[in-house]
């Protein structure tokens, strides 16, 4: 049967067979993507409604995330950039500043300004200014939304000849549509209509990508840097361990397997007193679930406190940081494919989790004076979240399901290894998993496992198959949340601007398809790219390299993924020096952090030389040695001096031979101490 009859035998099948006024475009979820996908639709001239679970809009970027993971500014455009130019226009009175002015507040953003006057955009915001936002947009342009409306997952989706023709709700309402789009964090309209998706990791082997998989090796960052025992009993196995820990092996390097990273709740604090409401006890609260974080702490362990990232009026979006923190790990595996009341059950348990953690230290007598002080000055923002008792109505669901289509986004897209014909928007944060489970080492010490923090390289654009299934499976449905991606790519792309601009690219494939009578995956490229730039799309960024290429670089070079590193060493998001950027000892100046950069070395002599990226915050004084045949040589290093870019830094010429080192700390330290590459030059006697 022909494409277009079979649209046209929908469309009147629809009109005949379901209740309810048919829309041309369904939106189920009211995330930022799901609101978007709704402002394009209606500028596009369509009839649109969204089909919203949740009764407040803008998910994640109204529920506590306003310190926005953007990556380069440049390549937000649309939709996505007029959001944060609302904002900017917002935070440009004087009214909105109740609790502080805007001089207090400063111009603090990540990786760039907070306030960007040439641009009039703002990155950073209160939760209830930008869910203001949302609902201004929705009322500006006279959208339906039909709120606390979940979809019946077992068989709430009629479909005929490969498309949906409606979807039902569980308090029985239906809702008719010609072409539907699947905006939720969870992908369930995508996985109720049949479409294939995947959970967890993939093993690198799968997409040939390197960050994939069980991470041990890489999971460096918010990891236990100091020795802590898992034990009951301190030193006793045989006492069984700690509450949230593991007893499983972690699994093979670099294997798939079914586990998610963690969630966690962004938290708005504030220090403020006639804004501030002291931390609630919550119920069922625990306190032997917190004997592990007690340990850590009495360590010295302050970590914590540093992702209390500053939004206006003297509030906070708290995030995770550290070995033990708000990311609830190994707690919501069953949660992507879990009923609705299993996913209640697993949100609850994180609610209590993580309030039961902020009572524990303001509270707990065994917990360190210094941090009971520092807790106690603060408290939830009293007027923030107002109708769940000030505590987030949106748990951070950093991934649940991803679609399996024809195309899948993976780490050499990412990387600009591999080409991407068909983009209708662009990336450009690290690639970033939070840590996906708690175990015992061989050591017998707690450790994390799955944090990676990888900048891809600059912007990367994604591809139109990454929102599209397989049109066997569905032809008239658009994924722009859960999309087709690996697990790693996947953790670059879940940033709530890209979310806006994949919403608004989901839609204008729907207005194009809807008008041209065609399935999603028929649609003409080169007449959705030239409405894609109409509408402010950036689709390309021409970036100039930044990293120094290895194959370009003489000698014998060793890099950073090379080395044996020691320690807390955080990968930077800053794409510059040597292969794939470098990484830093986050000024910890204490001697906990080393790299050992080792080579196999034929006996003659050798210019050794050290690569760092310049900065004013480096150290001066990097403490290096060069150890080869026995003979220690020692050196210190001027890491202010160089290339930002990055560059190498002589050790001198010396006669060398067999497994040669240079090894780095940051023992007395006076500043941010830098590994990248060591190079061994031949030269002349």
């Amino acid at each position: 049967m022909p494409l277009v009859t079979r649209f046209l035998i929908s469309c009147f099948t629809l009109s005949n067979l379901t209740a309810g006024e048919a829309h041309d475009v369904v939106i189920y979820g009211g995330t930022s993507a799901g609101v978007i996908s709704a402002v394009q639709a209606k500028r596009m001239g369509k009839s649109v409604v969204i089909v919203c679970p949740d009764t407040h809009l803008g998910g994640l970027s109204a529920g506590g995330l306003g310190w926005t993971d953007s990556g380069k500014k440049e390549i937000i455009g649309g939709l996505a950039r007029e959001f944060y130019h609302r904002v900017w226009k917002h935070y440009h009175s004087d009214e909105a500043w109740k609790w502080e002015t805007r001089s207090e507040y400063g111009n603090k953003g990540q990786g760039s300004a907070a306030i960007d006057g040439t641009q009039r955009t703002m990155w950073i915001f209160e939760p209830h200014v930008a869910e203001n936002i949302f609902e201004e947009l929705i009322k500006e342009h006279d959208i339906k939304v039909h709120r606390d409306e979940w979809l019946d997952r077992k068989d709430g989706i009629e479909r005929q000849n490969g498309r949906i023709l409606s979807i039902k709700t569980l308090s029985g309402r239906t809702f008719p549509g010609r072409i539907f789009i699947d905006a939720t964090y969870e992908g369930d309209l995508m996985a109720t209509a049949g479409v294939s998706y995947t959970i967890g990791r993939e093993p690198n082997s799968k997409y040939g990508e390197s960050l994939n998989g069980v991470q041990t090796s890489h999971a460096r960052s918010h990891q236990f840097n100091k020795p802590v025992d898992p034990y009951l009993v301190p030193g006793d196995p045989a006492s069984g361990l700690l509450p949230r820990i593991h007893g499983e092996s972690p699994g093979v390097e670099f294997s798939g397997d079914h586990r998610v990273q963690a969630y966690c709740f962004r938290t708005c604090m504030t220090t403020h007193p006639a804004n501030l409401v002291p931390w609630p006890k919550p119920k069922g609260y625990d306190p032997k679930q917190y004997e592990l974080a007690l340990r850590y702490y009495l360590t010295g362990s302050r970590e914590g406190f540093r992702k209390f990232d500053p939004i206006p009026n003297r509030k906070t979006d708290t995030n995770n940081h550290g070995g033990f923190s708000f990311d609830n790990i190994g707690y919501n595996y069953e949660y992507p494919d879990g009923s609705y009341t299993k996913r209640r059950e697993i949100i609850a348990e994180h609610e209590t989790y993580q309030k039961g953690l902020l009572w524990f230290l303001a509270n707990d007598p065994r917990v360190p004076k210094d941090i009971r002080e520092r807790m106690n000055q603060w408290g939830l923002a009293r007027d923030e979240f107002t109708d769940n008792g000030n505590w987030p109505h949106q748990i951070y669901v950093r991934e649940a399901r991803r679609m399996v289509s024809d195309w899948v986004q993976t780490e050499p897209h990412l990387r600009r290894d591999k080409p991407t014909p068909r983009p209708i928007g662009m990336g450009s944060y690290n690639m970033d998993s939070h840590n996906v489970q708690r175990y015992v080492d061989k050591n017998g010490l707690v450790r994390n496992e799955g944090d990676i923090q990888v900048n891809p390289g600059g912007p990367y654009p994604i591809d139109y198959g990454t929102i599209i299934p397989r049109k066997a499976e569905c032809e008239n449905l658009l994924v722009p949340v859960c999309l087709s991606s690996s697990h790693i790519a996947y953790g670059s792309i879940r940033m709530e601007p890209v979310f806006m601009i994949l919403g608004q690219s989901a839609a204008t494939a729907a207005a194009l398809c809807l008008d041209q009578k065609i399935a999603v995956q028929d649609l003409d490229y080169d007449i959705y790219r030239k409405r894609l730039l109409a509408d402010g799309q950036a689709l390309q960024f021409d970036s100039p390299q930044t990293y120094l290429a290895l194959k370009s670089l003489k000698g014998i070079v060793i890099d950073d993924s090379r080395a044996t590193l020691e320690g807390p060493w955080k990968k930077s998001g800053v794409a510059a020096g040597v292969h794939n950027g470098y990484f830093h000892d986050n000024d910890l100046r204490d001697g906990s952090c080393k790299a050992t950069f080792t080579a196999i070395l034929k006996p003659g002599f050798y210019e050794v030389q050290a690569a760092s990226v310049a900065n004013s915050n480096r150290a001066t004084n990097v403490p290096v040695t060069l150890t080869s045949q026995g003979d220690n040589q020692s050196f210190t290093l001027n890491q202010k001096t160089g290339s930002p870019k990055g560059s190498f830094h002589k050790l001198g010429t010396h006669k060398l031979g067999g497994p040669t080192s240079v090894i780095i700390t940051n023992t007395n330290t006076n500043g941010h101490v830098i590994i990248d590459a060591v190079r061994f030059l031949p030269a002349p006697k």
